[in-house]
């Protein structure tokens, strides 16, 4: 299996003094998807987990609903010319009668671990190809339990603590119980691991739920968080326009640069309660 972490000897300058010292970064490595032997996409990742970010990747593109629709999920052998296995390329085998994606969703080309997708096609594409609609789901989340959100992914994560240099996803009832985190180079990555997770632990669609990610709330997280059916997305930075417009437009509530108490709510506001999970939900502008 691939490393989490590397280990590399650095020059640490400190008010002027230096002085050499082993650091130890984040991996990230190349992981190769394919589907039944033909390439499908590459993404740039931190090794770990890499079945449930191919099952998350494909339920965001809305190939796969359940884990029934996936045979297996396997590492390629013989991926380098002297036949070693890298941990780098993996096979999905779609269940007998699972339609296998058309051309066009081939991505020939390197997905980077901060990439994203724009355009207003992009929006059409989600509201068609989405499998749950959260717009009918209640599910409140006051605001203490928000603000507790950043501090408990935190301290969920463990690699974070020894490299500085990895986003995180976290999976949170209404109550504020943390249900998964995954933790990568890219947020797509971290998401999709997470997605992947809930598939093969048969939980999809996760209704009554809530998704906070450790950095920017992109267009592409939030179409994650909807292919999902998670009815709340909150981040501890800015949102993109085309994520507020996403979401208003799909019924997703999107809280962003939540920091403690403070947080601004760009969508969905009727899910959000100032007090407690019974408080009246904040009222929309007249």
């Amino acid at each position: 299996m691939g490393r989490v972490t590397v280990r590399e000897r650095i020059l640490r300058i400190r008010d002027g003094a230096a002085s050499e010292r082993a650091d130890t970064l984040v991996a990230e490595e190349p992981l190769e998807i394919r589907m039944d032997g033909r390439p499908l996409t590459v993404t740039m990742r931190t090794p770990g987990h890499d079945f449930d970010l191919a099952a998350g990747f494909l339920v965001s593109e809305g190939v796969i609903t359940s884990a029934e629709q996936i045979a297996t999920i396997r590492y390629c052998a013989g991926a380098t010319d002297d036949g070693s296995n890298t941990y780098n390329v993996l096979d999905v085998v779609l269940a007998p009668g699972v339609p296998v994606p058309e051309a066009s969703l081939e991505r020939n080309f390197y997905t980077t671990s901060s990439c994203g997708v724009c355009g207003k096609a992009s929006l059409e594409a989600v509201a068609t190809v989405a499998h749950w609609s959260v717009a009918e789901d209640d599910t409140s989340f006051g605001v203490p339990v928000l603000a507790r959100l950043p501090d408990r992914l935190r301290e969920a994560q463990r690699v974070f603590d020894r490299t500085g240099g990895l986003h995180a996803a976290g999976l949170f009832t209404p109550e504020g119980e943390l249900l998964a985190v995954r933790e990568d180079v890219g947020r797509h990555n971290a998401v999709d691991k997470l997605v992947g997770w809930a598939l093969r632990e048969d939980r999809l669609p996760l209704r009554g739920s809530g998704l906070m990610v450790s950095g920017r709330a992109s267009f592409e997280l939030a179409q994650k968080a909807l292919m999902a059916g998670i009815p709340m997305l909150a981040a501890v930075s800015a949102p993109s326009s085309l994520a507020v417009e996403l979401a208003a437009e799909q019924g997703l509530s999107l809280v962003g640069f939540l920091r403690g108490a403070s947080m601004n709510v760009y969508a969905g506001r009727h899910r959000i309660t100032l007090e407690t999970a019974s408080a009246t939900p904040m009222a929309a502008p007249g």
